[in-house]
């Protein structure tokens, strides 16, 4: 049986306000297929950066964005093990959860913990991936680790801070204003730096004789340089963003993004060799076909009971234009999700 279900889609890209909603029908779940009446979304900056256009992963002409998002299982289709209609359901897609009803392949689900909200659910696959992702498998986080952890006040930082911690290494988070320093603290975070022209200088001081051995890296800039020259030998930088691009208005300033681009920051290769440095970089959504990886990572993730995703912000389905303009400015701290 079909749903008539509601969408967030657009058509041509480059502005926020070009984000429509309109209604169409969803097909019954295909083979191993699952469908989800949606009851929260959560928001990532790639969503930003897929609407204004600067996102290398976006579907080709109109599309609905959305990378995460929890519900309720409504039915399931044919091979479907593991799922029942009336579950409470977690998941990531690659694209279109920006809907009120979406069939997802079974694989991309995960049982919500009893205790968590909806909301608490939408916040977490994405980002715990993502925060995951570059400190294990690239960075090689372990107990004697020292990392540098930027946007640690947003949803990928403190979940980057939780696992972190776990394995018992000293985390240092960075943010962009003073008014984050208390949710560092109450996460708790080792040590906090509040980037301004002084970063580099302010780094060496909190770091003391101590060698900075990882940098989760997603602000782009001097910043990227600044942490590239503040790491020890064997020192590893995990690149997963650049918010010094995300636009600061409705539509997208091209002279400025151009002028950021022809500017952004440049490794020598044979520098890296000569200062044993790494530099890696990564994009979750191309890990989207290696579905065992996936899948192993959220388990061990789940395995060791994490706390549940700080919301800094809660908005409807009405709102959610709204929401993706104060996602967009930076302010906001923790995890932004929509409410069905």
């Amino acid at each position: 049986m079909k749903v008539l279900r509601e969408i967030a889609e657009i058509e041509k890209k480059g502005r926020l306000d070009r984000l429509y909603k309109r209604s169409d029908e969803l097909s019954e779940p295909g083979k191993g297929e699952v469908q989800v009446k949606i009851r929260a979304i959560g928001l990532n900056f790639a969503d930003i950066f897929a609407i204004y256009g600067l996102y290398s992963a976006t579907p080709k002409g109109k599309f609905t964005p959305g990378l995460e998002f929890s519900g309720e299982v409504i039915a399931i289709g044919e091979d479907v093990t593991g799922f029942q209609v009336g579950q409470r359901i977690m998941g990531a897609t690659r694209f279109g959860a920006y809907a009120t009803h979406i069939n997802q392949g079974q694989e991309y689900l995960f049982p919500i913990p009893d205790e968590w909200s909806y909301e608490e659910g939408a916040a977490f696959p994405v980002q715990a991936l993502t925060a995951y992702y570059a400190l294990f498998p690239l960075g090689n986080c372990n107990q004697d680790s020292v990392v540098l952890i930027h946007s640690a006040a947003g949803g990928v930082g403190l979940l980057a801070n939780q696992f972190a911690k776990r394995v018992g290494a000293t985390t240092i988070g960075s943010v962009g204003s003073e008014s984050k320093v208390s949710i560092l603290k109450e996460n708790q975070f080792d040590e906090y730096i509040v980037r301004d022209k002084h970063f580099k200088e302010k780094m060496i001081q909190i770091l003391k004789e101590r060698k900075l051995n990882l940098v989760l890296e997603c602000v782009g800039g001097k910043i990227f340089n600044d942490s590239y020259n503040l790491m020890s030998p064997m020192g590893r930088l995990v690149t997963y963003g650049s918010a010094n691009f995300t636009p600061s208005g409705n539509s997208l300033n091209v002279l400025k993004t151009i002028y950021t681009y022809l500017n952004r920051p440049k490794i020598d290769p044979l520098k890296m060799v000569s200062d044993n440095k790494s530099v890696m970089g990564f994009n979750l959504i191309w890990l989207w076909d290696q579905v065992s990886i996936l899948k192993a990572m959220m388990i061990d993730i789940m395995q060791h009971k994490p706390s549940p995703q700080h919301i800094g912000m809660v908005v409807g389905w009405d709102d959610l234009i709204k929401a993706l303009k104060e996602f967009r400015s930076g302010k906001t701290t923790g995890k932004v999700v929509v409410s069905l």
